[in-house]
């Protein structure tokens, strides 16, 4: 019994014909496949805090959003497609909004693209007081909105230091939050608050323009017109679409201070798509709440895919 036993472990995993062992099945995951598959689910359970985030405070809530924009009320919920839509373009406090929006964006973007890129080429230069420049423009980035306010209501109220000054003259007072220019006080105001940190970002992508073509550039005889056009402009492409993003962002949040400024009714080319829609949300018009959103989400995708197309054709051989 005992020799049997010991004959039947000596062949076990053997063949019991052959006596030839068997070869071990294994079902277990190849090693590069493994560890693809566990960077995978590490790299996953980094990002499901971030995703459930997004997800739960900006997809989820947009997709509600459409979703409203096409019923006719949160109770009965019928659908009525594009009838919410066509409404909102009969509304004239809507096309107002829309209007001095547009109005507002299309001065204020490109002055701000504009200017802060001529004062970083200029502290790019050697110029006296480099750092007094820099200090100044960059000062606003550091002042709270409400004294931003502040300071502007001092300067453009009707007894206002603008107006002592202009009196100074001998010409008239102006009342400039209720009048024709008030947009431009708003417009100096955006500008004064937003040049410093776009003046930034072009000074780090300045630096990082290869010295050896700007040096080339100069052995050939290229003046500062040219190296401006051909060269700098060209890597500055993908700053340029950045800041133009951003300042078109932060046109749309000038809200803010207008509302500090004037309040919830402003004087007509101040009247922003934000105006119209706080005051129809306080009248909980869900549903003309809604389309205005999904009209203006619209409206932004648009013009960010022009300037990406824009951006990728103008600095493609840079990239190359």
């Amino acid at each position: 019994m005992a020799l049997f036993a010991k004959g039947t472990s000596l062949l076990r995993g053997r063949d019991y014909l052959t006596g030839l062992r068997r070869p071990k099945r294994s079902f277990s995951i190849p090693i590069a496949l493994n560890k693809r598959l566990r960077d995978v689910l590490s790299s996953a359970l980094w990002l499901a805090p971030s995703f459930i985030g997004v997800a739960v405070f900006f997809i989820v809530p947009f997709i509600v959003v459409v979703y409203y924009s096409l019923i006719d009320s949160p109770m009965r919920g019928n659908f009525v497609f594009i009838d919410n839509f066509v409404n909102l373009f009969q509304n004239h406090a809507f096309m107002t909004a829309a209007s001095n929006t547009l109005t507002f964006s299309l001065v204020a973007v490109p002055l701000a693209v504009v200017l802060s890129l001529l004062i970083a080429l200029m502290l790019e230069a050697r110029i006296p007081m480099k750092s007094y420049f820099r200090t100044f423009f960059l000062s606003p980035l550091m002042v709270p909105v409400a004294s931003v306010v502040l300071i502007w209501q001092v300067l453009f109220h009707p007894n206002g230091a603008v107006n002592e000054l202009i009196i100074l003259f001998g010409a008239s007072g102006i009342d400039w939050m209720q009048s024709e220019h008030s947009q431009f006080v708003v417009i100096v105001l955006f500008l004064w608050k937003n040049l410093g940190f776009n003046m930034i970002l072009f000074m780090a992508a300045l630096s990082n323009i290869p010295r050896e073509l700007l040096e080339t550039a100069d052995v050939e005889g290229a003046g500062p017109i040219r190296k401006l056009l051909y060269i700098k402009l060209r890597y500055l492409s993908p700053t340029l679409l950045f800041v133009t993003i951003l300042s078109l962002i932060n046109s749309f949040k000038v809200f803010r201070e207008i509302y500090l400024l004037t309040g919830d009714y402003p004087y007509g080319n101040l009247y922003m798509l934000q105006h119209f829609m706080n005051n129809i949300f306080r009248s909980l018009d869900y549903q003309r709440l809604a389309s205005a959103a999904v009209v203006m989400t619209l409206v932004m995708v648009l013009i960010i895919a022009i300037l990406f197309i824009a951006e990728n054709r103008f600095g493609r051989d840079v990239e190359e």
